[in-house]
């Protein structure tokens, strides 16, 4: 089957499923909002488990947040406090396990980290240590072993590089895609584009997801909405407020291996997968001036002209080539503006709505790292209706 054909057959559906259904035991119907990696996760745990699943998004599969992530999988010493890392940590496990099984995309190796604030010297050894006590094949390295590790990089000017050996990255389009096509083949419909636009309460149950397209006729709902801010108020009548937090990602064409781990460098991060394509990501937001606030309030993902996401790319080339001088060869493939799903705190949303509570939320950052082990907790509270002790800390409530 060729990609159009397997895309046509997730928009469409086949009436033979559909038949089938019709004389099966009633099953709980979940519609999942959100077809990025998140929701593509959750779509496919929860058909595993059991349940009717329907996935909706206004545009389509990973084409907002999940398209323009970075993808580095990873439980740094920067993911605290403990709670956080240990989710993370879980995140990176089911990666590895589920990683046969969808034949999911990930290249791993670890990452090194570089930090040039010596200031920060003392901190990030008892960060490191504290890492290892966690259970983290993480270590500070230098000289020869730096060569060997990377020896395409320059690393100097680098006060301390940290090296986590069990990190990986992904393509997070790909993987959202592995994720769908496993859902499908377990039942699971994809429809977009489709717009979800209210829900259906009677007698404090919800009844059906409305949408542009018709009500769809539902017993629960995942909001995996990404970076809009006001979905979890309009559809389960809970407010998570959440920041803005923009970022520019780059990806080349294919080049011959130039590195080997995710490197994450003073104002530049970068990968290469396996097809030869670097990933060029950077934390810094843009800068706090008139123009540029009233050119992302609505919160595009492209760049309003290729000229001007071109000088993007040659900006954040610039910074990379201080660390890869090979970058200089590098053509231009796209450039993407990613919006990151960030509630205020920095953690993760996840359960039911203390509103609605048919409604279960799922806004997070991270959410390349966490999309597996979300995904199973989301299909084991749903389906199974058994609290997962670990999501305590990252409940709606929390602050209330």
């Amino acid at each position: 089957m060729t990609v159009l054909d397997r895309r046509r057959f997730l928009q469409l559906g086949i009436a033979a499923t559909f038949a089938a259904r019709a004389g099966a035991a009633a099953r709980l119907r979940v519609v999942v909002a959100g077809a990025g990696i998140i929701g593509a996760s959750a779509a496919w745990h929860l058909a595993q488990a059991g349940a009717d699943v329907t996935v909706i998004d206004r545009a389509g599969p990973a084409t907002r947040a999940s398209r323009g992530s970075f993808a580095w999988i990873n439980a740094t010493w920067s993911k605290q406090p403990r709670a956080y890392h240990a989710l993370n940590q879980a995140g990176l496990a089911r990666w590895r396990s589920l990683q046969p099984e969808l034949k999911l995309p990930v290249r791993w190796g670890g990452s090194l980290e570089g930090i040039a604030d010596a200031t920060l010297e003392v901190a990030l050894a008892g960060r490191v240590a504290e890492q290892a006590a966690w259970g983290e094949a993480t270590r500070i390295v230098a000289g020869a072993e730096l060569a060997a590790l990377e020896p395409n990089v320059d690393f100097t000017g680098l006060n301390k590089v940290v090296f986590s050996g069990h990190d990986g990255a992904t393509d997070p389009v790909a993987a959202t895609w592995a994720f769908l096509d496993a859902a499908t083949a377990r039942g699971a419909r994809v429809t977009y584009p489709c717009e979800l636009t209210g829900v259906a309460i009677a007698g404090g149950r919800l009844r059906a997801v409305q949408t542009d397209r018709g009500d769809i006729a539902a017993d629960r709902l995942v909001l995996a909405t990404g970076a809009a801010a006001d979905a979890s108020l309009r559809f389960a009548d809970w407010e998570v407020p959440q920041r803005d937090s923009p970022g520019v990602t780059v990806i080349t064409g294919p080049m011959p291996r130039l590195v080997q781990r995710v490197l994450w460098m003073p104002g530049v991060h970068l990968h290469q997968r396996d097809d030869g394509r670097i990933v060029l990501g950077e934390e810094a937001g843009p800068p706090a001036t008139e123009a540029h606030a009233l050119r992302l309030q609505e919160q595009p993902s492209e760049f309003p002209a290729q000229e001007i996401a071109l000088q993007h790319a040659e900006r954040m080339r610039l910074a990379a080539l201080r660390f890869v001088p090979g970058l200089t060869a590098a053509r231009f493939e796209d450039a993407r503006i990613c919006w990151r799903p960030m509630p205020l705190d920095g953690y993760p949303v996840l359960g039911a709505s203390p509103a609605r509570p048919d409604v279960y939320l799922a806004v997070m950052h991270s959410g390349v790292t966490l999309a597996p082990i979300v995904g199973q907790c989301i299909a084991q509270e749903i389906v199974a209706g058994a609290p997962v002790e670990s999501l305590d800390a990252f409940r709606p409530h929390r602050a209330s």
